[in-house]
């Protein structure tokens, strides 16, 4: 396997943390879908209690918290996206509603059914999204919501190349029936599904990429390792263009039963 073809998963933690702490949304996704997904959710006021899980820097809980009433949490594994997470949320005044604190969602701070709303955007993928579903419902109330965005497939069969892309990036990736169909057997009535628009890639995730990379690659002259990892960035950006009809990121919401 060539620099150009590796996993994300072979390189550094501290390296993709430093990249990806210089762009505003560590995922493809925009204000605007943020805005859409939540208003398939009701019930939501100002006692209500929302966690973010996998939030970043926060881009995405900023936009939230300026559309839902209630209080927020952050949860990210990460320090560095924490610290970025509480400054925004100082920068915007809303430290009286909007924490982030440093934890990981396989070991989420909460009590069992103490949340009316979990989101989750870009980043069950991590725990993966079955057992996110199901280790996280747990923890929602009743008539509770879970909303996450997840990569899926658009069609039953595919390009070779992308195919391989992504299952080894992600083996859990599926089609959208075989996702909501997962939402349904873990416990959840499918409220809604949709498919990011192509400009959550292209305009908010990958342009502000372009300079990113040449600051990123300039303050870590000489080191291969991050040489090789904006390859890499570059390499899924290229497939992203020449196979987006295949793939895109998709919102699932449900209903905790």
């Amino acid at each position: 396997m060539n620099d150009e073809n590796k996993s994300i998963h072979e390189f550094d933690f501290e390296l993709i943390c430093e990249y990806f702490s210089n762009l505003e949304r560590q995922g493809p996704g925009s204000p605007e879908v943020t805005i859409k997904a939540l208003s398939f959710i009701e019930n939501i006021n100002d006692k209500s209690l929302i966690a973010d899980i996998g939030c970043g820097s926060g881009g995405q809980t900023m936009v939230l918290a300026q559309h839902a009433l209630g209080n927020i949490t952050g949860i990210d594994l990460f320090p560095i996206f924490i610290d970025l997470f509480n400054r925004n949320v100082e920068k915007r005044n809303l430290q009286d509603r909007v924490k982030g604190i440093v934890e990981s969602m396989d070991n989420l701070p909460f009590r069992a059914e103490e949340l009316d709303l979990m989101w989750s955007e870009g980043a069950i993928y991590n725990i993966g999204f079955e057992r996110g579903l199901n280790e996280w419902r747990k923890f929602l109330k009743t008539g509770g919501y879970i909303a996450v965005s997840e990569v899926s497939w658009f069609t039953e069969e595919r390009a070779a190349e992308i195919g391989e892309f992504w299952m080894d990036a992600y083996p859990e990736i599926d089609t959208i029936p075989n996702k909501v169909a997962q939402m349904q057997k873990a416990g959840y009535i499918p409220v809604a599904s949709f498919i990011l628009p192509e400009n959550c890639w292209t305009e908010h995730f990958y342009a502000p990429q372009v300079n990113a990379q040449k600051v990123f690659l300039e303050k870590n002259a000489g080191n291969n390792a991050a040489v090789e990892f904006i390859a890499n960035q570059r390499h899924e950006t290229q497939l992203y263009y020449k196979y987006k009809e295949y793939y895109g990121y998709v919102f699932y919401i449900g209903k905790k039963i």
